[in-house]
């Protein structure tokens, strides 16, 4: 350990999106190449002497309890623990939750050192894995609110690759089994069906820790969440829900020094007729066990909508990806654009 192909695999992956800018200390972290990134992990990050680094992943993490603050963190996969490196600026980014976060490195915020807080989830910690919509995300939960991380990967290729090294990296962990099952007979496993809804599709890894992925149902309720937000004028049947996928929406912040760009992130979903933006909870949903009382918003938020044929052109960036797409629309004199689409539109 390690051998040639891992360190190769985790210097290739050892590389921070362009679209997201990060602190010095991460900054750091994403400079160290081979041999360098492993001394460093074993050196300041690793709790235990013999675990081994087994995967790198750049990706936007929230906290359950700082849903609103999304922030750009290094996640370093061992056979131990999952290590999320994070910008030091996320301890100062919400007041109210920075009981949150030991305070103990405070003085040093004038030095010339640049710091980064690391939270670590161990694996034995590790209660349950829910991936998200078409592999877009993920949530890890432990026991309690403060063992609740999604990584909002926005890539499912990213999404896939974490779940398979998890899996991976839990077969190693020795874990009592589970109690034998007891045998049913034919009448009670076939005759006492719940006839409610539909649970979601679950995989128990001989970890004992669970892996639960969407079912057809979730698609279903988003189809009928959109039809509601159409006003009820599409026949749910109609109704396809043709693209799903976690975005940013760029705004444009002039009068600065250099007119930078905020990223808002969204979900963008298409239909057959229409272009919609959400913004949703990624991490409240489906309710942990420990919750007294439903979240205070809900899963999907409308934030904009727009007729498919009011769309007059598409402009698109010759920059690699990620890829930044202009939607341009007819300028309507009402901007109520979810509005009754029977009325008179040329009427006042």
């Amino acid at each position: 350990y390690p051998s040639e192909f891992l360190m190769q695999k985790i210097t290739e992956d050892n590389q921070i999106p362009v679209h997201l800018h990060v602190s010095m200390s991460l900054q750091y972290v994403a400079g160290l190449k081979g041999s360098a990134l492993v001394e460093f992990f074993h050196g300041n990050i690793a709790e235990v002497e013999n675990e081994e680094l087994r995967h790198l992943m750049w990706s936007s993490v929230l906290f359950y309890k700082t849903p609103n603050v999304e922030v750009m963190a290094c996640v370093l996969l061992s056979t131990k623990a999952i290590y999320f490196l994070l910008d030091d600026s996320f301890i100062h980014a919400d007041e109210y939750q920075s009981d949150f976060w030991n305070k103990e490195n405070s003085d040093c915020e004038n030095s010339s050192f640049h710091l980064s807080c690391c939270f670590v989830l161990k694996l034995n910690d590790l209660q349950s894995v829910n991936v998200g919509l078409f592999d877009q995300y993920f949530r890890i939960a432990g026991h309690s609110a403060d063992h609740i991380v999604t990584c909002l990967t926005r890539d499912s290729y990213n999404t896939h690759t974490f779940i398979q090294q998890l899996m991976a990296v839990l077969s190693l962990l020795a874990r009592t089994p589970s109690p034998e099952p007891v045998d049913k007979d034919f009448y009670s496993e076939f005759g006492s069906k719940n006839t409610g809804k539909m649970e979601n599709y679950e995989l128990i890894h001989s970890s004992r820790v669970k892996f639960i992925y969407p079912n057809e149902e979730e698609i279903g309720d988003l189809a009928f969440l959109v039809a509601e937000k159409m006003d009820g004028l599409t026949n749910l049947q109609s109704l396809n829900i043709l693209l799903y996928v976690l975005a940013f929406q760029v705004n444009h912040v002039e009068g600065s020094a250099q007119n930078t760009s905020s990223l808002q992130p969204k979900t963008l979903i298409l239909t057959s007729s229409d272009l919609f933006l959400f913004d949703e909870d990624y991490i409240s949903y489906p309710l942990p066990e420990f919750a007294k009382e439903p979240p205070k918003r809900d899963k999907y938020q409308l934030a904009d909508g727009r007729r498919i044929r009011d769309l007059d052109r598409v402009l698109m960036g010759y920059q690699t990806y990620p890829q930044a797409l202009t939607f341009v629309f007819d300028d309507v004199q009402n901007q109520d654009l979810m509005q009754n689409l029977t009325l008179d539109h040329f009427g006042e």
